[in-house]
């Protein structure tokens, strides 16, 4: 009953702030305080009618689809090799894959913001946030396709190798299918990641902001707060959806392999 009440007043804790944000979205005072004034969409409607945060909203989305894209691919790659293969210190190595979980990302973003400028003499630009969400989205994919890949029976994709399959049409043909709503809750999560990043992207962004670095900028602004709050409900509403869907992909593909979902992704 103690671990029950526990568990309760920390989602509170953890999630009541965020219910806020479509309190004072909704609030037509510009004053983020109680009590309210009135109820107004106004706040939403300025959303439409600001070029910059539209051109930092395309950015951010680029940016979270070649993410999702590319540290999917890895992902795949890793959790194949490690799920369905033996090597030398395969621990270790995985283990290693799987660091930059437990790295602080202020760290992250000025080692490789040292590397790109200092070493590379690269400016800076999309493709630098792109690699360095890469890196810290990677583990995730993993650790999500890891329990695709370890839930498959290795000799389905053997028997259609028997059958005159090679190694990439039996991977292609058998394995993928299978292992597919993984992969897309995967890519949905990096998606989700990439998106809501800030600390990276204000290293990395240069001249070009993404929608994270953006909305930091209206802070400075306490006529913008209500902005910023319908941007943060329409943003948390997309993130719950995304997640959502991530979730239910992942209990599909535990389902079809036949497997008891024991909860969560990681």
């Amino acid at each position: 009953m103690s671990l029950r009440v526990y568990a309760i007043a920390y989602l509170i804790f953890l999630y009541a702030p965020i219910a806020l944000l479509p309190i004072f979205a909704f609030n037509d005072a510009r004053i983020i305080a109680f009590p309210l004034s009135g109820f107004t969409t106004d706040w939403f409607a300025a959303l439409m009618t600001n070029t910059s945060l539209h051109t930092a909203v395309k950015n951010s989305l680029f940016i979270a689809v070649m993410t999702a894209i590319l540290s999917t691919l890895l992902g795949i790659c890793a959790a194949r090799a490690g799920a369905m293969y033996r090597f030398p210190v395969k621990a270790g190595i995985m283990g290693f894959i799987m660091l930059p979980l437990v790295l602080p990302e202020i760290i992250v973003a000025v080692s490789l913001l040292v590397v790109v400028v200092q070493i590379f003499d690269m400016g800076l630009s999309h493709w630098t946030i792109i690699a360095a969400h890469v890196l810290i989205c990677t583990p995730f994919c993993i650790a999500i396709l890891n329990g695709a890949f370890q839930n498959l029976d290795p000799s389905m994709e053997e028997a259609a190798m028997d059958l005159g399959e090679s190694r990439f049409s039996a991977f292609r043909l058998v394995t993928l299918p299978l292992v597919m709503p993984g992969i897309i809750s995967s890519m949905l999560i990096a998606f989700t990641i990439s998106l809501d990043e800030f600390i990276i992207a204000f290293f990395l962004s240069g001249v070009s902001p993404t929608m994270p670095v953006y909305i930091w900028g209206l802070m400075r602004f306490p006529a913008q707060l209500p902005v910023v709050m319908a941007l943060g409900t329409i943003l948390v509403a997309l993130s719950i959806l995304l997640l959502t869907i991530a979730e239910l992909l992942r209990r599909r593909g535990m389902a079809r392999a036949g497997v008891k979902d024991k909860g969560g992704f990681l």
